[in-house]
């Protein structure tokens, strides 16, 4: 089946090209980041390994959401159902999304979050949007 044709077969592909894009605005997101949370000046108080490890974690952050987003924008077919494949990553990037909602509301500092609370709702908006659309795929809903 034609690329074209399977748009049109599964309602979902839009919905995971969306996804993609969101994943680009998480990533766009994090570059503000650390100049809002002061970063530089809270690592400084840190020991050289943990800063060391803070920095590579939040590039590997980085990476992940570039590989995740080019995944929906490139295989949003097959993360629709068209491949068992497809509904496995689709499902790891629900597990992935899913529990990063109880972390954001349960374990970030509440005053930051206050904070910032326009940020913080748009965030957990953008969560559930993910997790929605990666569950339903990853069940083959709409295929």
């Amino acid at each position: 089946m034609s690329w074209p044709l399977m748009l049109h077969a599964n309602p979902l592909v839009p919905w995971i090209w969306a996804a993609g894009v969101v994943h680009l605005a998480i990533l766009a997101a994090n570059f503000g980041l650390p100049g809002r949370l002061r970063v530089r000046e809270n690592a400084a108080r840190l020991t050289p390994i943990l800063r060391q490890v803070l920095y590579v974690h939040w590039l590997y952050i980085g990476i992940v959401l570039v590989i995740f987003a080019a995944l929906c924008l490139l295989f949003a077919p097959e993360l629709a159902g068209a491949s068992l494949l497809g509904r496995f990553l689709s499902g790891a990037m629900a597990a992935f999304w899913l529990l990063r909602i109880p972390l954001q509301l349960f374990y970030y500092d509440r005053e930051t979050r206050r904070q910032n609370r326009a940020l913080d709702a748009l965030y957990l908006l953008a969560l559930a949007f993910l997790s929605g659309v990666f569950t339903t795929a990853a069940m083959g809903i709409g295929t």
